[in-house]
């Protein structure tokens, strides 16, 4: 789904969750003719190497068709019993596990919109009138009805006495101060029309109505809601818990001595901070060395306390995949999505347990994250949030691979344009952490010039 076209320079940020997937469908449809309406427990098409589990089918799956694949995976932690009745501030970010409805009405009463004079309307003419002082209203106070012929002081918030039906600012009234306690005295007010100044009970919210849909992530503005209508707790999906775990011999803590033909690991910080952000639990079971026999026993030693498990690396078709080679025996497919970059993609389940692997370049895990998981989370648990989705003008012109959805890395500017960083090779960190957008060309799209206009994901 893309937003409409926005005028240069303009960037509108959509309300529903973005899912340019769904765009890649059509262009790659006959490409996607094999491997649509595929779950991941289905049996796939073996190409010869029975010791990788299951196995790619001759086509790429869209990102649609792998997006929809891991919803099915994820789908059954949607229950009832997965949920808990939270106090307000500890529901911080997690998502609404009901739809709630307004036990009372907000405002509660009808109540002043500025300090001021409660006034009924009648009482003053075209001109202005003198009205008698009335006793004052404080916050908080249950005041007696307004006698006619007089005005009452009234503060912000206060509730409108029975028989008034305006508020007269505090600035218009002649003298402009509130006279002292005990003052028998008059005041000259304007002519106000009924209804001026007075926030009408219900007019933000009536008793009944939908207050908050289930779904929704609840923010400090949806937790605001829930306190003024009384809700001391909510209730929400309680967290889902995740294994992590980052696979080969090459890979080395950051803060080991790093030998020669070693890299240090990128993966296992990136997407811990990533699943952590976004509302998961995670446990880091470190770096597996390149043993499927190794990986098998790390999972099992972790998978009854965790509700999923996320792999990165080892899911391409070299001699050395740990993770395709680990998954013998196991309802893991793994096929190559028609997404660059993060091609290669694994997902199933371990012993039971969902899984998804990702591949295990930096930027493509990460980018597998923001695909597939990510959005998945929002959808069915109501957290995180979706990512901002805005349109945006390229600041440069690129090229794409025309039968893959190219998800670039990029900075947002003021002017609404948005400038690329980076080449588009999956191992370019330095350019992920400077920018703050991923930039989606669907697939079927070769190039697009300087000026062009596309969706852009707010990082």
């Amino acid at each position: 789904m893309h937003s409409p076209s926005q005028p240069h320079g303009n960037a509108a940020v959509r309300s529903a969750a973005p899912d340019p997937g769904t765009a890649d469908a059509g262009a790659a449809a006959a490409t996607d003719a094999s491997v649509r309406a595929h779950s991941p427990h289905e049996q796939h098409t073996h190409d010869g190497n029975h010791h990788h589990g299951k196995h790619d089918h001759g086509a790429h799956r869209s990102v649609a068709d792998h997006r929809q694949a891991v919803r099915e995976l994820l789908g059954p932690l949607l229950s009832p019993e997965r949920t808990e009745r939270l106090p307000l501030v500890q529901a911080l970010g997690r998502g609404l596990a009901e739809d709630v409805t307004a036990p009372l009405s907000l405002p509660p009463f009808p109540n002043s919109q500025m300090d001021g004079f409660a006034i009924r309307s009648c009482d003053v003419p075209d001109g202005g009138a003198d009205l008698r002082v009335a006793a004052p209203v404080p916050a908080g106070a249950n005041p007696a009805a307004l006698q006619p012929g007089t005005a009452a002081p009234i503060m912000t918030g206060a509730m409108v006495p029975e028989g008034a039906d305006a508020v007269v600012p505090i600035e218009q009234a002649v003298p402009s101060v509130f006279p002292g306690a005990g003052e028998d005295t008059e005041v000259r007010l304007p002519a106000t029309a009924a209804g001026t100044f007075i926030r009408a009970a219900g007019s933000d919210i009536e008793a009944g109505q939908r207050a908050l849909d289930a779904g929704t992530c609840l923010g400090p503005a949806q937790l605001g809601l829930l306190a003024a209508l009384g809700m001391p707790e909510v209730l929400v999906h309680k967290q889902l818990s995740v294994l992590l775990v980052t696979t080969g011999d090459e890979v080395v803590e950051p803060g080991k001595p790093l030998g020669d033909g070693k890299i240090y690991d990128a993966n296992g910080t990136l997407l811990e901070s990533s699943l952590r952000q976004a509302g998961l639990a995670v446990t880091r079971a470190g770096i597996s060395a390149d043993s499927p026999e190794g990986l098998r026993t790390l999972l099992r030693t972790h998978t009854s306390q965790v509700d999923l498990i996320v792999t990165t690396g080892g899911v391409s078709k070299g001699a050395y995949e740990v993770v395709r080679q680990a998954m013998e025996g196991q309802d893991v497919a793994f096929q190559h999505v028609a997404m660059q970059p993060g091609g290669p993609q694994g997902l199933g389940t371990f012993d039971g347990v969902p899984l998804l692997a990702f591949p295990g370049n930096p930027v493509s895990c990460l980018v597998s994250f923001e695909m597939f998981l990510r959005p998945v989370l929002g959808e069915l648990f109501g957290a995180p949030a979706p990512r901002p989705a805005v349109r945006a003008r390229l600041a440069q012109s690129l090229s794409s691979p025309a039968g893959k959805h190219q998800v670039r890395r990029g900075s947002l500017l003021a002017d609404g344009t948005v400038r690329l960083q980076g080449g588009e090779s999956s191992h370019l960190v330095q350019a992920l952490a400077h920018s703050n957008a991923l930039v989606h060309v669907p697939a079927g799209t070769a190039a697009l010039d300087e000026g062009a206009e596309v969706e852009v994901w707010m990082l």
